[in-house]
């Protein structure tokens, strides 16, 4: 029986590379892609495919997908993960970094899945799994960008699950909330950067960076939540990891935008 192919982007480290690691021992042939290749070479010994990808380069989408193809004839699963944060107040963010956080967050993703469409509608089968997060469904200050693209990256999930479900593909949408990887420093840390010692809102944002958060979900985690969506026969349009993440999301739509900000703010 031919085993099932799986492209994983952003599996160089954290929920893309535990991903990557759990689809293998599951009996997919996993092609994983990150822009440091050389950082998957411990993916590359258990056998797992590793390829340079930069999802904002159109033609290394083209290249990537050119060579699971070749390879492997199929695509069955792919898995939108690559993506980053960075945070600050809007007045302080430059456009520059705004837009660098939708090349990669929404329109690298978005290329890579209209590269991958023509395959998986050509088989009459396929699952795209999007990991967006619990912020693309709520809002707090200092992540306005990220927040924005994640809610861009799921409203086109959304259009997309209807446009494709004829052809027997079906779309999901992942939402972690804050993961234990060093993606929550780097976060941070670009956060401080990004925000001049004299801004406006310098105390709200030592403020942000000093709380210690609690509850933080693990890469392995992640990955396995992804590895469920993909093995489940019907899937839900969305999921999210925790309880904690769930009664978020539920707060987001049951509160008055008032009681929420609230929620949110906190002591910020």
């Amino acid at each position: 029986m031919t085993k099932p192919v799986a492209i994983i982007t952003g599996a160089s480290s954290g929920m893309g590379e535990s991903a990557a690691k759990q689809f293998f021992d599951a009996g997919y042939t996993v092609y994983a892609g990150a822009r440091r290749i050389e950082k998957m070479a411990h993916l590359s010994k258990l056998g797992i495919h590793t390829l340079r990808l930069d999802v904002t380069d159109p033609q290394s989408n083209q290249a990537f997908v050119d060579q699971v193809l070749k390879d492997a004839g199929r695509i069955d699963i792919l898995i939108n993960n690559a993506g980053y944060g960075s945070f600050g107040a809007l007045e302080d963010v430059s456009p520059e970094e705004a837009k660098q956080q939708f090349d990669v967050n929404v329109f690298g993703a978005m290329n890579l899945t209209q590269l991958v469409l023509p395959t998986m509608r050509a088989q009459h089968s396929g699952r795209i799994i999007n990991n967006s997060s619990i912020v693309g469904q709520i809002y707090a200050p200092l992540g306005g960008w990220y927040f924005a693209s994640k809610h861009a990256f799921e409203a086109l999930s959304d259009s997309l699950r209807l446009e494709v479900k004829q052809f027997g593909i079906e779309v999901v949408i992942t939402e972690p909330g804050g993961t234990n990887t060093n993606w929550l420093k780097i976060s941070a840390d670009h956060l401080i950067a990004a925000t001049p010692a004299n801004s406006a809102y310098r105390k709200m944002v030592d403020a942000f960076t000093s709380a210690t958060p609690t509850g933080l979900e693990t890469a392995d985690q992640i990955g396995a939540l992804m590895l469920k969506v993909a093995q489940t026969k019907h899937p839900k349009t969305r999921y999210q990891a925790t309880m904690r993440d769930k009664w978020m999301v539920i707060a987001a739509r049951k509160l008055s935008y008032r009681m929420f900000d609230r929620m949110v703010s906190g002591g910020l």
